[in-house]
């Protein structure tokens, strides 16, 4: 028990000093810092792992990470604090930059905010650029399918689709072929209307209205012709 107040208290004073160090130092540590990746989006309850980079020097030189939570508002720069579930790291490299890591376990999304580097040397501070981390929570999905039926569905309104799209051009050829077909049956019937017609007995017919045209339906009986006169022999 006198352990825990003991390392709390320490922990309590590390982060009071920490944070009276970030507000007194002098920014100009002559020092060249890599890119930061800008942006990470993780899902709660997610493992991140950020970094921060710069370059190798032979001076020493102290890090800590400090975040600007989104709440309200972007807040003040707060000490990270290294207990679990968070953890720092050092990665050991011959050459090249030195990089910084954290990881964070089982993000909330209050953890949302912009996470730096704080860099201290001899007095000279310096916050690197910082990477933007989000936090959201996923929707939840309506209809909790698995990705084979997914694509069973895909595969039946494909074809649906195809059928909507064939089916009426298969309708209206048919439609012109039956329409092609009558056009060809009554074009036969009208020739075969003359077929068995005798030729010389419609002349003759024909010949008879024009001379019943000429001569009218009444008789002229004051000027009887030569041949409708008939006399009788005595």
């Amino acid at each position: 028990m006198d352990a825990i107040v003991i390392l709390l208290l320490y922990s309590f004073t590390v982060a009071h000093s920490l944070s009276k160090n970030i507000s007194d130092c002098n920014p100009r540590l002559p020092l060249k810092l890599e890119a930061d990746k800008p942006l990470h989006r993780v899902p709660v309850n997610s493992e991140v792992v950020l970094e921060c980079c710069y370059e190798r020097v032979t001076r020493l030189v102290d890090y800590h990470w400090v975040a600007r939570y989104r709440r309200e508002h972007i807040s003040a720069p707060e000490i990270v604090d290294p207990s679990p579930p968070v953890t720092m790291d050092t990665p050991k490299r011959d050459t090249g930059p030195v990089c910084q890591t954290l990881t964070l376990q089982e993000v909330q999304v209050n953890d949302t905010g912009l996470y730096q580097c704080f860099l201290n040397s001899s007095g000279a501070c310096l916050f690197t650029h910082g990477t933007y981390l989000q936090v959201y929570t996923p929707l939840r999905r309506a209809l909790d399918i698995s990705e084979s039926w997914k694509n069973s569905i895909i595969t039946i309104e494909g074809v649906l689709l195809l059928f909507s799209v064939l089916l009426p051009g298969i309708c209206q050829l048919g439609k012109t072929k039956r329409l092609t077909q009558l056009s060809k049956k009554k074009y036969a019937e009208e020739e075969n209307i003359y077929e068995g017609l005798n030729l010389d007995d419609c002349d003759s017919t024909y010949h008879q209205i024009q001379r019943s045209h000429l001569h009218g339906p009444y008789q002229d009986v004051a000027h009887p012709t030569e041949e409708d006169i008939q006399l009788e022999k005595p």
